[in-house]
């Protein structure tokens, strides 16, 4: 028989594990060609390649994100080759199976839950033309066509299953995708909008296999591991092992991404780890969700907020890991101003990345079953985002969706930290005000249906804020071209704010710069840039106020200053300098 697995992953970088948890523990018996495509892919050419490949059984794993795809993919080959068998897999599918079963008469069979006994089994069956009946936890078609569910597979011992790691066909595409490790299955919490709630327990493979597993990806070019644990620090010691063993063993140029809940963390660890692990070794990836304490138990979440703030602040204050907090819009009881003050209370934190989603109601999942009680509507299809609720309405999940879209591009993405700091606390109300505000004109103004360069970032944000109530512009404008030089690692041709200087009057100030490095300091003038220098690789604004005072302390000093920064070609990076205006002005007679 030709085997093939196959998904439709949402992008490149992606691998999908599960598929090659299935080659693993059955590639003893059967020979298992795994073939990945992306949601980007035109379906006619999946098709093509499919067909070409002529399998016997075509195995697809189903996510809320490729299902639609898949379904074509699926359609079309059937119509083509009506007696190739087609299963399925994957959670979008392990729940409403027989509903799945329904609608999809292409469709021969679904392995529910945990596919690596069941999908084995299957093949040995159909390879011996034995009777589906006796697979557990498959649902297929009888020789009548009507729908069997068999009965539910007992769970695999995880220490019994075969590395998923280890295929040579695999070694190229290391170091270009990111590499997914399971270290356990379950997951303690309950979450009731959350898959992973409804499987009891947690299970854990082999811990020195996994280190050989990390160990063998590393050596073969891996840059970037996930590990996709639900909770990665249940356990105190077990996450404590694992930390050391990637503290002492990493490579250079490696990042490890852990999904961690924050309230459970205790002080000990992350002290461990701020004084250890080299900075920019590990991520943490943290559901705050909703600081709502009524809505949290609604949703049967455990959160002491307290206790989380003081992770996030002791790891940001340790200044070695990065973190990525998660918000989910439109939970139970949660309105358009609870959810303002959830996100204020989380924006407060200032880490890194900062991800604003909409709750989905998944199937299998308990809100989705008590959707009648909250009064959620939702899409009917993937990836069943909700539309409103009782206490949201669509309009403002349109207005936090607008939220999300500038965060995004004005955060999340670090191309302006100073001045979206100085906005959110000196400006706008709340940094949930700033954003939406700016959210709302965006969508006005049509931005979010077309293409940005940075420069029309920069523009756009200078332009709403001129629209806004009086505010002292000039101070923004001065912080938002030092973001913009700073991000540059060349000088800019040509600044979105255009020239400050007359030729003339740039000439002269570079002249006196060029004759007086002695004021920028001792790190300036130990570079003996010559005028052609500083006209080549330096840039030179006049700053309404103190720009180092600012930096170092956040006090505003109202003073014109100088800012240069020199592009150095060497090391590819950039250097800030600043002095004070008035000499450098009375020296140079710079007139207005």
């Amino acid at each position: 028989m030709k085997i093939i697995l196959s998904t439709l992953n949402a992008k490149y970088i992606h691998t999908n594990l599960a598929l090659r948890y299935l080659k693993a523990y059955s590639q003893d018996s059967h020979d298992i060609d795994i073939t990945e495509y992306t949601i980007k892919d035109p379906i006619m050419n999946i098709v093509s390649d499919l067909h070409t490949k002529k399998p016997d059984i075509l195995g697809f794993s189903c996510y809320i994100w490729n299902i639609q795809e898949t379904i074509d993919v699926i359609k079309m080959l059937k119509k083509i080759h009506p007696n190739l068998f087609i299963v399925l897999g994957g959670p979008e599918v392990t729940y409403d199976t027989a509903d799945w079963m329904q609608k999809l008469p292409e469709v021969d069979g679904i392995v529910v839950g945990e596919g690596e006994e069941t999908f084995k089994q299957l093949l040995d069956t159909l390879h011996a033309e034995g009777d589906l009946e006796n697979v557990d936890g498959l649902a297929y078609r009888d020789e009548h066509g009507e729908v069997r569910m068999n009965p539910k597979r007992q769970k695999v011992n995880l220490k019994e299953v075969p590395s998923p790691y280890r295929f040579e066909e695999d070694k190229q595409e290391l170091g270009k995708r990111i590499s997914y490790i399971e270290t356990s299955r379950g997951c303690p919490f309950s979450c009731q909008f959350c898959l992973s709630s409804i499987e009891v327990g947690v299970r854990y493979f082999d811990k020195e296999k996994i280190k050989e597993d990390i160990m063998y990806l590393m050596e073969n070019g891996a840059k970037v591991l996930k590990f996709v644990d639900r909770t990665f620090n249940i356990s105190r010691s077990y996450a404590m092992d694992m930390f050391q063993f990637i503290i002492d063993n990493h490579l250079p140029g490696t990042v490890f991404q852990f999904e961690i809940t924050a309230d459970i963390m205790r002080p000990e660890v992350i002290e461990f780890l701020n004084e250890n692990a080299p900075a920019g070794l590990i991520r943490f990836e943290i559901g705050v969700q909703s600081t709502n304490d009524y809505t949290n138990e609604l949703v049967q979440r455990k959160q002491n907020f307290s206790k989380l703030s003081r992770t996030v602040s002791m790891v940001k204050e340790g200044g070695k890991i990065v973190q990525h907090l998660d918000l989910i819009a439109g939970l139970p009881e949660e309105d358009y101003a609870s959810f303002r003050q959830t996100f204020n209370d989380v924006f407060a934190f200032e880490v890194e990345e900062l991800q604003l989603g909409f709750l989905k109601l998944l199937r299998g999942t308990g809100l989705r079953v008590q959707r009648e009680q909250f009064g959620y509507i939702h899409m009917d299809k993937p990836p069943y985002e909700i539309l409103g609720n009782n206490v949201l309405t669509f309009d403002e999940i349109i207005r936090i969706k607008q939220v999300e879209d500038v965060l995004e591009k004005y955060w999340n993405d670090h191309r302006m930290d100073h001045t979206i700091r100085y906005l959110v606390h000196n400006v706008f109300e709340t940094p949930f005000d700033f954003f939406q505000s700016f959210g709302s004109y965006w969508e006005e103004r049509g931005w979010s249906r077309i293409g940005h360069q940075l420069e029309d970032l920069f523009r756009r944000l200078h332009e709403f804020l001129s629209t806004e109530k009086p505010i002292n512009l000039t101070v923004v404008q001065d912080l938002m071209k030092y973001d913009y030089l700073k991000s540059m690692k060349h000088k800019p041709r040509k600044p979105w704010w255009g020239e400050q200087w007359s030729k003339k009057e740039k000439s002269m100030l570079l002249k006196y710069v060029e004759e007086h490095p002695h004021m920028l300091g001792e790190s300036f003038s130990s570079r003996n840039l010559s005028e052609k220098d500083l006209h080549k690789h330096t840039i030179i604004e006049q700053l309404s106020f103190d720009l180092h005072t600012y930096l170092t302390s956040g006090q505003l000093v109202h003073q014109e200053t100088f800012m240069l920064i020199h592009y150095d070609q060497k090391t590819n990076d950039n250097h800030l300098f600043t002095f004070e205006a008035d000499e450098t002005l009375q020296a140079i007679k710079i007139t207005e």
